[in-house]
Formats: C-alpha cells, sequence, structure tokens
C-alpha cells in the first residue's frame, strides 16, 4: 500500500486503536504544511474534481503528470483528505464517547437488575422494623427492645453494613460507572488534544479552557489537578463526582471536560481549523456583506414578507382567525371526528377509503405482470430514458464503452452483493473490469443525475397522472443493519438498538417516484434530513406540500418549511400532547384550554430576524445544506438566539397547522395517502433501489 492510499484509509471500529492510527494520518497531512488559505484560491466544484481524479490514480499515473500538474493534484488531495481525516477523528471520539457511555449505562441497569432481590429483601426487612418501632411510639415501649424483636443487634449491624453497599448514588445516576473506562480515552485523549486546532465562541470559552488545562498538565507530565483549574464548565449533574470533598478528581474531570467537548463540537460553539463539518458557524453562512446587499435589493429569494413587523402582524391575524374558528366548532361539537373535552383531545380514526373490490383488482393485475430478470429490465429502461449516459468518466467525461458492464456494476450496487460476488456469478466479467467501472464512472453525481432521468421519465408519462400530479411527496427513513466487515464502520442507534447499521432516508413523489434517496448517520434525528430532498433532488418535480412520520417534524423544521415555501404536513402521532401557542391571553379560547400551552415570544424572533433570514436564504442558495443546519441547531444545549428564533416561528406554524388539522378530514386522508405511499408497489419502490446514494 503506498502512502498516499494510507493516508486515505477510512477509520474503522471506534476504538482507541484506530483513533491512533487516525491521529497519525493526520500529523503527517499537517506536517507537508501548505500555505493557509490555499484551498480558497480554487472554486470547491474544481478542487473536488481535481482531488477525485487524482485519488483514482496509481502513484505512475501521478509520475507521468507535468510536474505542475501533478503537483496541483497532490495539493488537492492533501486538501480534502485533511479535511475529511479531521472529521473522521472529532466523529470517532463522539462514537468512542457515546459507546462507553451506553456500557456505562447498562452497567448500571444490570447491578441495579442484580440487587433486585437483595434490595426488595432488605425494603421488605426495614419494613417490619419500621412497624415494630411506631407501635413501640404507641404503646410506650423501647424501641432498642421493638428492634431486638424483628432481629438481633449483630444481624441488624451486618444488615445496615450490606444496605450501604446495595445503596446507588443520591441522584442514582450512571455517571460514577463512567471512570471504569477512564483508561480507554487516556490512550488517546493527549494525541487528540494536541493534534486538534480549537477555537470557541464565548459560550463555550470555559471548555476550551479545561481542554487547554487538560493539554498542558499532559505535555508537563503533571498527575495532580491544580487547585485553579477552570470548572465554569461542570454541569450540576457531573459535580458530585468532579467536585468531592477531598478536591478536584481528574479521572472524572477529564470525562466530563471531553463529554463538554463533544457537544460543543456538535453544536458549533467549538470548532476545528481544517475541518469541513466543525466549522465556525457562521461560516457556513452567507457572509454578512453579501447578505445585506441582497436585502437592499429587495432579491430576497424567500417567498416570504421581509419586513418582521409586517410578517408577525399577518401570521398573527391568520392564527387568530383560525383560533376563533377552532375554539367556536370545538365548543359547539362541530369539529368533525374529534372533540376535546377537559382531559384532552380525542380523535377518530380515518375509515378505509379503498373499497374491497380493489383488492380482486390488484390480485388480478398482479397475475397479468410478466416475470422478468433484473438485467433485461434495467437495459429496457435503458433504452426508454438513456439514464447510463450520466455515467461519465470522472476525467474525460465520456460515457462508459460497455453498458451491460457499467449496468453490471450499478447492479451489484442495489442489490449489495459486491463486485467479487458479481464478477464470480457473471461470466466473462472480472473483478478488475468491474472495480474500474466504480472507480471512474459511478459517483454520488452520476447517481443522482442518473436517478434523476428517470423520475423525469416517469413525470412526463400521461399514466403517471393517475397517481398524482407531482406536487406532493413523503419521506421516511429505513434502516439496515451492518453485517460483516461493515459492522466496524456502523453507527450505534439507540432507537433501533445496540446493533450497527446504516439508515437510507428517501424521498417519495405522489407518483411513486423516490427522487432523493441519502445515506445518513442513524444517529441523527429523521427530520434533520426532510428539506435536503425537497432542495437539492435533480428532477423536474416542483413539490409544494411535504408529508412526514412524527419522527420527521421538529419545530425548527416547521419554521425552515414555511420560510423556504413548503407546506409541512407531518402525522403526529399523540397530537392531543401538543400545546398550542397564541398570540394574546389563552383565556380567549376556553374550548381549546386543554390544548393550549404558552403564549409564543415575537421579541425573540424581532431580535434575530435577520439572522432567520440570512440562514434560509444561505439553505436557499446552497451555501450550506439544511441538514447540517438543522443538526447544529438542534444540538445547542444553550439558549441560541437564532435557534430560539426559529423554535418561536416554528410554534406559530406547528400550531397553524394542527387547527387546519382538526377541522379539515381532507387533510387528514391527504397526509395519510401520501405516507402510504411509502410503502408501494415493490416496482415502484426499485427505482430507488436501482440507483442508491453512495
Amino acid at each position: 500500500m503506498t502512502w498516499l492510499a494510507w493516508l486515505r484509509l477510512p477509520p474503522g471500529k471506534a476504538s482507541s486503536r484506530q483513533m491512533l492510527k487516525h491521529i497519525d494520518r493526520l500529523k503527517i497531512l499537517q506536517a507537508i504544511d501548505l500555505p493557509a488559505g490555499l484551498d480558497r484560491m480554487v472554486h470547491r466544484n474544481r478542487l473536488l474534481k481535481i482531488a477525485r481524479e487524482g485519488a483514482q490514480m496509481t502513484p505512475a499515473d501521478l509520475a507521468r503528470f507535468e510536474k505542475r500538474r501533478r503537483h496541483a493534484t497532490q495539493v488537492a488531495i492533501v486538501i480534502e483528505a485533511t479535511a475529511t481525516v479531521t472529521d473522521e477523528i472529532v466523529d470517532l471520539h463522539d462514537r468512542i464517547i457515546g459507546r462507553l457511555f451506553n456500557a456505562a449505562k447498562k452497567k448500571h441497569q444490570v447491578q441495579f437488575h442484580r440487587s433486585g432481590k437483595a434490595i426488595n429483601d432488605k425494603v421488605r426487612l426495614y419494613g417490619k422494623l419500621g412497624r415494630a418501632l411506631l407501635e413501640a411510639k404507641e404503646n410506650g415501649g423501647d424501641a432498642f427492645k421493638a428492634i431486638e424483636s424483628v432481629m438481633s443487634w449483630d444481624a441488624f449491624t451486618k444488615s445496615v453494613s450490606e444496605t450501604e453497599q446495595l445503596a446507588q448514588p443520591e441522584a442514582f445516576d450512571f455517571l460514577h460507572q463512567i471512570g471504569d473506562h477512564y483508561a480507554t480515552l487516556r490512550r488517546y485523549v493527549p494525541a487528540y488534544l494536541d493534534i486538534l486546532k480549537l477555537r470557541a465562541a464565548p459560550a463555550a470559552m470555559d471548555v476550551l479552557e479545561a481542554v487547554d488545562t487538560i493539554r498542558a498538565m499532559d505535555n508537563e507530565g503533571v498527575r495532580k489537578m491544580p487547585a485553579d483549574a477552570p470548572t465554569a464548565f461542570v454541569k450540576p449533574r457531573w459535580k458530585p463526582l468532579v467536585m468531592p470533598d477531598s478536591g478536584i478528581d481528574r479521572r472524572y474531570y477529564e470525562l466530563c471536560a471531553l463529554a463538554e467537548l463533544k457537544n460543543a463540537l456538535r453544536s458549533g460553539d467549538i470548532w476545528v481549523q481544517g475541518s469541513r463539518q466543525f466549522r465556525d458557524f457562521d461560516d457556513y453562512l452567507l457572509p454578512t456583506e453579501n447578505f445585506q446587499a441582497i436585502l437592499q435589493g429587495n432579491v430576497l429569494p424567500l417567498p416570504i414578507i421581509a419586513d418582521c413587523d409586517r410578517y408577525l402582524n399577518e401570521r398573527r391575524q391568520l392564527l387568530e382567525q383560525r383560533l376563533a374558528t377552532v375554539n367556536r366548532l370545538a365548543a359547539d361539537n362541530g369539529l368533525p371526528d374529534a372533540i376535546i373535552t377537559e382531559s384532552g383531545l380525542k380523535m377518530t380514526p380515518l375509515d378505509a377509503a379503498v373499497p374491497e373490490a380493489a383488492q380482486a383488482l390488484i390480485d388480478q393485475t398482479s397475475v397479468m405482470l410478466p416475470r422478468v430478470k433484473i438485467t433485461e429490465l434495467l437495459m429496457e429502461v435503458d433504452a426508454w430514458t438513456g439514464f447510463t449516459r450520466h455515467f461519465t468518466h470522472l476525467k474525460t467525461g465520456e460515457t462508459a464503452k460497455d453498458k451491460t458492464l457499467l449496468l453490471t456494476t450499478v447492479l451489484a450496487d442495489a442489490i449489495n452483493l459486491g463486485l467479487t460476488k458479481m464478477a464470480e456469478a457473471c461470466p466473462g466479467t472480472t473483478y478488475a473490469k468491474l472495480s474500474w467501472l466504480q472507480a471512474w464512472h459511478i459517483r454520488d453525481e452520476t447517481y443522482s443525475q442518473a436517478l434523476a432521468e428517470l423520475v423525469n421519465a416517469q413525470f412526463a408519462h400521461p399514466f403517471a397522472a393517475h397517481w398524482g400530479d407531482g406536487t406532493t411527496s413523503s419521506s421516511d427513513g429505513q434502516r439496515f443493519r451492518a453485517g460483516s466487515k461493515a459492522e466496524s464502520t456502523g453507527h450505534v442507534n439507540p432507537k433501533y438498538g445496540a446493533e450497527p447499521g446504516r439508515m437510507f432516508y428517501t424521498h417519495i413523489s405522489d407518483q411513486y417516484a423516490p427522487f432523493y434517496p441519502s445515506l445518513v448517520n442513524v444517529g441523527v434525528r429523521d427530520s434533520t434530513y426532510v428539506l435536503d430532498g425537497l432542495l437539492y433532488h435533480e428532477s423536474d418535480l416542483h413539490i409544494q406540500e411535504h408529508y412526514t412520520d412524527t419522527n420527521g417534524f421538529t419545530d425548527h423544521v416547521f419554521a425552515l418549511m414555511h420560510l423556504l415555501g413548503f407546506r409541512f404536513a407531518p402525522r403526529i402521532r399523540d397530537l392531543s400532547d401538543m400545546k398550542l401557542y397564541v398570540p394574546g391571553n389563552p383565556k380567549d379560547y376556553p374550548a381549546l384550554a386543554a390544548m393550549i400551552g404558552e403564549t409564543y415570544n415575537e421579541k425573540h424572533i424581532r431580535r434575530n430576524w435577520d439572522e432567520v433570514l440570512r440562514l434560509a436564504t444561505s439553505i436557499r442558495q446552497g451555501t450550506v445544506t439544511a441538514s447540517l443546519m438543522l443538526r447544529k441547531l438542534g444540538s445547542y444545549p444553550r439558549q441560541n438566539g437564532l435557534a430560539v428564533a426559529l423554535r418561536e416561528i416554528g410554534r406559530i406554524e406547528r400550531t397553524l397547522f394542527t387547527l387546519d388539522w382538526l377541522q379539515n378530514v381532507e387533510l387528514r386522508r391527504r397526509v395519510h395517502a401520501g405516507l402510504n405511499k411509502r410503502r408501494g408497489p415493490q416496482c415502484a419502490r426499485a427505482l430507488g433501489v436501482l440507483l442508491p446514494p453512495r
């Protein structure tokens, strides 16, 4: 293996050993010491294209380049590799910390479960002692004799000692178990903190000071914590462990600091120089001067009123009208299939709208469909649409000469067979040929363009109009468990259990076309990726209304959907637990009292209005992806002004949607039908499977 190939290896399993290997890679990349700001002298897309070309070449290929071109290619590779490895190191630390916390929590639960019988015996015993003492008090008896009537003093003394051993910390927290994993972190933490160039916003300066203290102690070989070590970052939950009566405990001090560093990196309060994913929050957005020029030129690319006062007045009036209407209907028991009482909202499930005769027609039609080989289907669809022309050569831009080999390589991805087994299954095909095609012709952008070609062909077909007009869509995630070697790189998500896996999040139009599949981290909520599919798909679809289930919505998503011009209609589980936010006095709507939470705060929106518009404009113009911003805004542990302002806007939009949902049965049916299309015919879903994201 060449040095260049070794530098670009993925990290693998989340372990201290892999972390140290990856840190060694970053040290070598940093030692090249490229001039600062060199990456800004070339357009981002051009730089990425050069890096991708170089990554597919052998050292012999690079050696044949003219000197300036060879150096330019090597520089592009180093720039991209440095950012990638930096992000992977931070992500690896995140996964290690998460794994240790999960292990500590599980150990805490197991220990408590094992002690369950002993604890129950002690509770029963002390119940008897308590009863004997109460009777002694009532009868004027001796308390000590009352205890002796239940058990001897020797047994009582032994029981007290056993109880003290069984007792958990007062907070009944698993954090005290984290200390058992301190040695795992110490294997790489000195090198980890030394290699990262960290900067912090004012809100996270205390965390950065703690990190600097740990780094200085490691460099100087000091073991004992200094008495003046910064402790402002220590949360109340950690204080009993970090600051016991004997002084600062170094183990728990470092563990607390590393956990807070992880949170601050996620939210953007701390950023890493040279990173792509963990940059300063402000760097992701449009430069302030550019945004001000857009505002002054009255060319804001958002379908909303730019003036904050006019915007808030318009939303307030609309909200007051709908609140008054729903309040009146609720008071008269006029809400369709819904009733609001003092105990809350009760809704009648929707009746089936599909006649029973439809199933017979479905069965009859299924029998008529011919059985075809998937290879023949791919060739026929390509003859109709020509989607293979989008799989162009990375360097020359030419199409693949052998379509059969190209489609064989695509199929190996689609059915998750892999190139080795596909080569063994296809006579006349070799692994080398398939691997070459995959390296030079199959990339994220070629998959996206080919999928858009298929979606557009279906959209233009007259028969597709029987399913929908292409203006509505739904999205959902599907998790796939990682197997074999992929287990080391699969992420663990508490929602799906401890088994590692990956998540495909797919957007499907009302015509059953999966127009935007994406591979996402299973540790992140589905709602983070809802907007990406609506904004960044390359098809001719013009989506106006979008549906998700409960995991697909947050108040931030409601806000950005509205600001970017999409109607958001999630099917919310336990809608009765979702509170309404009103513009005035909640007592003005007595029939809705059980559902009203509080008033929304216009001051937060006014104070951060320009930043809200700047964020939405940055997302619309592609300066930053919506998923990255939603992930950072949702990770803020503090009350960040922009995050709070978006939350308040989202509360307004969620309240408007809920009021519409209560009085509009047609909306409920539309959302229900749209979500059911995710489970539509396998032949329709196959479009997304044949051209998966990489």
